[in-house]
């Protein structure tokens, strides 16, 4: 019998895939070799994670987090052939930039790469005069990068792009914070008719109801859209009497509306177990950046951070998502 293809999209056969494990009970499952990418990766580095993938010619390249070891946080590209083993570039990536008021960086971190059109649009939450904003570049060739405005105000992160046009308007999630370790958040919707322009700024959905995300939401990889509307991953954050803990969680958004939910999980469907999540540089961290998406199969891989010092992997079906998300959802 032919797969239902729920997800509206291309083929992507040689994406990175596993099984789900005959023990898994789960909806989602990790990579069994992880982390893809392990602590010390570059001679500048600490670590690498929570970062961006995306198809590219006939393998994959990536924007990713670098931080180094006077702990600043930077981007850098990388290029894989099978999208586990990656060769990232030892220099950072240099913006280039008509106004030099916005080409002037203090930091780069959280990237996510969307192709619109013939642009691979880069968003990430960026450093201006200290303060976190998203800022918004673009590239053809993952070669030459081409620096925009920044998007918003401070103080902002979770820059989060649609990957098409909704009302013939740029759309992009993002979370509106402070300039600590925000303490809160919700994610709101916003359009622009020229990617640099953002307006009609409207809430999508907050923190709240049960506690694994309980005291901040934030949109994780690019919104896939189905079907059933725009599935997006998204992560979830308790605040325990030890500190944070960061889960993953999923929900749908409607396809021409997509500040209304249609339904969200309210339990996560990952959250900080194995030993490189719940060890590192910031314990009990599960961040999701990326997806890759096979649409006939509906497969998904998700890339997320791992106790902000790994990249890690893992897997999800998508009619198991959605029926699992419709089971175990909030009522709207």
């Amino acid at each position: 019998m032919a797969l239902k293809q729920t997800i509206l999209g291309n083929s992507l056969p040689n994406m990175p895939w596993e099984e789900k494990p005959a023990n898994c009970d789960g909806v989602m499952w990790r990579y069994s070799k992880n982390p893809v990418i392990d602590i010390n990766p570059l001679p500048c580095a600490q670590s690498i994670y929570n970062s961006a993938v995306v198809p590219f010619n006939s393998g994959f390249a990536g924007v990713f987090r670098v931080d180094y070891k006077s702990c600043m946080p930077y981007l850098h590209v990388g290029f894989s052939d099978d999208g586990l083993k990656w060769n990232i570039h030892p220099e950072r990536i240099e913006f280039h930039c008509d106004e030099p008021e916005i080409a002037t960086m203090t930091y780069a971190y959280d990237p996510r790469v969307c192709k619109l059109d013939d642009w691979y649009y880069i968003t990430w939450c960026n450093g201006y005069h200290g303060h976190p904003t998203i800022g918004v570049a673009r590239t053809k060739d993952f070669q030459t990068f081409e620096q925009l405005e920044n998007a918003y105000l401070p103080f902002n992160r979770n820059g989060v792009l649609f990957p098409r046009k909704i009302n013939n308007k740029y759309i992009m999630l993002n979370r509106p914070s402070d300039d600590g370790h925000t303490p809160f958040g919700d994610i709101y919707v916003s359009e622009s008719p020229d990617m640099i322009h953002w307006g009609k700024h409207r809430f999508v959905m907050g923190a709240g109801g049960q506690w694994w995300q309980g005291t901040k939401v934030g949109a994780g990889p690019n919104p896939i859209e189905t079907t059933e509307g725009w599935l997006l991953i998204y992560h979830g954050v308790l605040n325990t009497c030890n500190g944070f803990v960061y889960n993953v969680g999923a929900a749908l958004l409607d396809i021409d509306r997509p500040a209304k939910v249609l339904y969200r999980t309210n339990q996560y469907i990952l959250n900080p177990e194995a030993p490189y999540e719940t060890t590192g540089k910031v314990p009990n961290v599960t961040f999701p950046c990326a997806a890759l998406v096979d649409a006939p199969t509906g497969r998904i891989a998700v890339y997320y951070g791992a106790a902000d010092t790994y990249t890690a992997l893992a897997f999800c079906q998508v009619d198991e998502l959605i029926d699992f998300i419709k089971l175990h959802s909030e009522v709207f």
